[in-house]
């Protein structure tokens, strides 16, 4: 699995299955963020399934789902669980996953430009959002 580093303690990945937590749990990782609405394509496992997975992997687990935009409770749950150890977030490719990211890190202080250089670095475009991300 690749698992795309955001910062020293925000890790994004597309979709994961169970069998890739313990190599989540060896990468640092503590918490897991599900940002993939159950049944959202045919074959995904279910978040019941993923969150039994990172129990049994030693990780904490939180299922924020975003389907059809961003929404402010989305971005406060997610900067709640950037606050705690090494998260790895995922969706069905990472792009939902960097976006409520970046505006959670907004939120918790940071600046459009080096939110932009770090999801910029890891492969993720964040222009759709910045309309939402404080003044440069």
């Amino acid at each position: 699995m690749i698992f795309r580093r955001l910062d020293e303690r925000s890790l994004v990945s597309g979709q994961i299955r169970p069998e890739d937590l313990p190599e989540a749990a060896a990468a640092g990782v503590t918490m897991v963020v599900n940002n993939r609405p159950d049944g959202e394509e045919p074959g995904q496992p279910p978040s019941a399934e993923i969150e039994a997975a990172a129990q049994a992997a030693g990780l904490a687990y939180r299922y924020i789902p975003v389907a059809g935009g961003l929404t402010p409770a989305q971005v406060e749950a997610m900067a709640e669980a950037l606050q705690g150890g090494t998260i790895l977030a995922f969706c069905r490719s990472g792009t939902r996953s960097t976006w409520l990211w970046a505006l959670a890190r907004a939120r918790l202080g940071d600046d459009a430009d080096s939110l932009i250089e770090k999801a910029t670095a890891a492969g993720y475009d964040i222009s759709p959002i910045l309309r939402y991300l404080p003044p440069r």
